[in-house]
């Protein structure tokens, strides 16, 4: 979420009524955990690449995807409309006109609807997706600007920039039932899984305001470093990774208080999380995606993407990163490396009979299979791509591995007993058919008697 987007929809309301911030690049990298460690590293090579480029025909500031990861939804603040993209052809399948100035926009866990902030007539506009229509207008505070929706989908929870609060949508009654109080200039704001606090990064006052949802209440206010941006909850709620002016802080989601901080070269904008947790993908001013490995505290690469890259969103498979590219009115698609894993039991075969097994592989690229121990049967031949196939000539039990490998992370590893049994035989006797020998030798002496 770019700094300069608050500028662009006021619409005869004071364009100084919100921060503007200059972005700063950072000539390294250095991760300073809450230990006092720090580590410096440089950047090294990725598997993750950008696949497609998507033109939207206008500017495109966030993205959401849906649950089945079958559709992304972008916002266009100029053209007043959400661009709808296919993920299975990435191809933009249609628009939608909305309110004016959209931006944040947010998917019910069910994936039935969609919420889209209109930042300059002060409504959320409520899409069906199955439809992609508008089915109605929320009319809220002025200035609504991102939002996050509770897992069990009754409520909403959206940021207002100007004049610094949370209100509170009953999705059933379309209504504002609260409104919170937070820090200055509420940017953006994210719901742990269980739906217990919403954080609010506050881009004023260099904080993120913690919201209790069973009192709609500040918690507590967690001080962060720079200009506070986007938000990201990892999947297990223990932790909140906050794009800031320099950096991206990690809060401990039980203790409320900053563990790392990592410095991110051009200036972070947005952040999300891999289902995995193991990762996260952060948008910056320098026309790139950093990516950060969440075990260690460093950023691992940088993937060159549109100009001013805005918002991101990873599917919920964990394959694929969609990140909406504000200059350069695109989305860039990113295939995410994945580590490669390999399962399956194959089942016995036999001597002189034909055989055939595909072991299951996932991974980022698409791994390569090889035999690491023991022997196959003799007869038998594995693929690279997971197939064992061949007839058989020796039957015996035996033992060996299938090693799953993509250059990502640790090589899979699977142990495999395959039983090969003696030739079947059919109870016959070559032309003698199903009497075999005795029966024809009987049939033999009754003719002649």
């Amino acid at each position: 979420m770019p700094h300069n987007a608050i500028d662009l929809f006021f619409s005869g309301r004071d364009a100084g009524a919100g921060p503007r911030i200059r972005r700063r690049r950072t000539a390294g990298f250095v991760a300073t955990l809450a230990a006092g460690l720090t580590l410096t590293a440089a950047p090294v090579a990725q598997a993750d690449t950008v696949e497609t480029t998507i033109p939207v025909g206008g500017e495109s500031f966030e993205v959401a995807i849906t649950p089945d990861g079958t559709h992304a939804y972008v916002t266009n603040p100029y053209a007043r409309r959400v661009s709808v993209i296919d993920t299975i052809t990435d191809t933009v399948t249609g628009t939608i006109e909305v309110g004016g100035g959209p931006y944040g926009v947010t998917i019910t866990t069910d994936g039935t609807r969609a919420y889209v902030a209109n930042t300059s007539d002060d409504t959320l506009s409520v899409i069906d997706t199955a439809t992609d229509t508008v089915t109605d207008t929320i009319d809220v505070d002025p200035f609504p600007f991102t939002m996050s929706i509770t897992p069990d989908g009754t409520r909403a929870y959206v940021t207002h920039r100007l004049d610094h609060t949370v209100s509170v949508i009953d999705t059933a009654t379309r209504t504002v039932t609260d409104t919170i109080d937070v820090g200055l200039y509420p940017y953006d704001v994210e719901m742990t899984p269980d739906g217990t606090h919403a954080y609010v990064t506050n881009e004023g006052d260099n904080s993120v305001s913690v919201i209790e949802t069973a009192s709609n209440t500040v918690k507590t206010t967690v001080p962060v470093p720079g200009a506070p941006n986007g938000v990201a909850i990892n999947q297990d709620g223990t932790s909140a990774y906050v794009a800031s002016y320099d950096a991206v802080s990690v809060i401990d989601t039980i203790t409320g208080t900053v563990t790392g901080t990592i410095d991110v070269d051009g200036g972070p904008n947005d952040v999300a999380i891999n289902p995995e947790g193991t990762r996260a993908y952060v948008t910056d001013s320098a026309n790139t995606v950093s990516v950060i490995d969440t075990i260690t505290g460093t950023v691992t690469g940088t993937i060159d993407v549109g100009g001013n890259p805005s918002g991101v969103a990873i599917t919920h498979d964990g394959t694929r990163a969609y990140v909406t590219n504000e200059g350069g009115d695109t989305v860039s698609v990113i295939a995410i490396e994945r580590a490669p894993t390999v399962a399956g039991t194959p089942p016995a075969g036999a001597v002189g009979q034909p055989y055939e097994y595909a072991f299951t592989l996932t991974g980022q690229p698409a791994p390569v299979t090889k035999l690491t121990l023991g022997t196959l049967p003799d007869g038998l031949t594995l693929s690279g791509d997971g197939v064992l196939s061949g007839t058989p000539t020796t039957a015996g039990q035996f033992e060996f591995t299938v090693t799953a490998g993509n250059g990502i992370g640790d090589d899979a590893n699977l142990p495999v007993v395959l039983d090969i049994t003696e030739e079947p035989s059919d109870g016959s006797l070559g032309l003698l058919g199903p009497l075999g020998l005795l029966g024809a030798l009987g049939s033999l002496v009754s003719l002649g008697s």
